[in-house]
């Protein structure tokens, strides 16, 4: 059974993710001095993404 042309991983690496991990935001937030050790992980602002 073949896969399908869409379903290529080949271009996975080369492509921006428009989406941070929480880890990512977490790291982002801290060097803009919004995050505090001890704040909750869960509802965390949004972070903007430069393409």
């Amino acid at each position: 059974m073949s896969r399908h042309s869409s379903l290529k991983a080949s271009g996975l690496g080369s492509q921006k993710r428009s989406v941070l991990k929480r880890q990512e935001r977490i790291n982002q937030l801290k060097v803009e001095r919004r995050w505090k050790d001890g704040d909750n992980v869960t509802g965390l602002p949004k972070t903007r993404v430069i393409k």
